[in-house]
């Protein structure tokens, strides 16, 4: 069941402290969801912080970590859960990028990418969505993936490998949570214009030579803007979509890979509700 009135829910957003996550929290307090926020940026977070509360506007709770620590995730899911029996909605925001070829990426910058970009969502669903089901009230989950989860961008490896698993993670969360009324939404930014554009790090890359200053340039210049992918975040949880683009070019190259869509979803569908079955008669015995 799709929500579409954020007023009264508890809104759990991840990386609130700039980009697209400040976006996000900013607009979702405006349609008067109270927030959850963490981000790994102190500063940043209790600028957001002060922001929604000289606007009138209500944060139930927010702390600075690093969600690819588990324990760090777990200990502020039980602080907010000591206020509150479980969030309404969980957005998945946080993530960090790093671009290069095969021959010049490093173990750590695989490592930094699976463990902060996919084990960190999975870190938030694992706390936070247990007990929405639990509470019976429906909700909805966000992960934020990327054009580069759907597409294959030159230098994304590793990044890429991050998203799509989170891309992966969602499909079948799509499927497994719809029977207890959670809806999920997979979003895939192309360009967006935050941060993490000028401090991205591509490995063996002079970011000051012109040819790599002109790439950088067109790519910033067909950049939506953080507060339009909000937009798209918000109009994806009302209509309780799972796609979420944000731009014309990666919904039309994905549009390739997946025209025969409809036919797809129904056998998914058809598959977990038979594999629901199957655990609920295992579970029984």
């Amino acid at each position: 069941m799709a929500i579409k009135d954020l007023r009264g829910t508890r809104f759990l957003v991840t990386g609130a402290a700039s980009g697209i996550g400040r976006a996000l929290a900013l607009a979702a307090v405006r349609e008067g969801a109270d927030l959850i926020l963490t981000d790994l940026q102190q500063h940043g977070l209790d600028s957001v912080v002060d922001a929604v509360r000289a606007g009138g506007g209500t944060v139930l709770h927010s702390a600075a970590f690093d969600i690819s620590d588990y324990d760090a995730v777990t200990a502020f899911a039980h602080a907010v859960h000591e206020r509150c029996e479980s969030v309404d909605i969980v957005a998945n925001v946080a993530g960090v990028s790093v671009w290069g070829t095969v021959d010049r990426l490093e173990h750590k910058h695989w490592k930094l990418m699976v463990d902060v970009n996919l084990m960190g969502p999975i870190h938030v669903i694992e706390n936070f969505v247990p007990p929405m089901i639990a509470a019976g009230r429906g909700g909805h989950l966000v992960n934020v993936s990327s054009a580069a989860g759907l597409l294959a961008l030159p230098w994304h490896s590793a990044y890429s490998a991050s998203k799509f698993g989170l891309r992966g993670v969602s499909e079948v969360l799509r499927f497994d949570l719809k029977r207890d009324g959670i809806g999920v939404s997979l979003v895939v930014p192309g360009a967006v214009a935050t941060p993490l554009v000028d401090t991205v790090d591509i490995i063996g890359v002079d970011r000051d030579a012109p040819a790599v200053r002109k790439l950088t340039g067109r790519f910033v210049k067909h950049a939506a803007s953080p507060e339009k992918v909000a937009e798209c975040i918000l109009a994806g949880i009302r209509k309780n979509r799972f796609m979420v683009y944000t731009s014309f070019d990666t919904r039309f190259g994905f549009w390739w890979a997946r025209k025969f869509a409809p036919p797809y979803n129904l056998v998914m569908q058809g598959a977990n509700d038979y594999f629901r079955k199957v655990l609920r008669s295992g579970s029984a015995k």
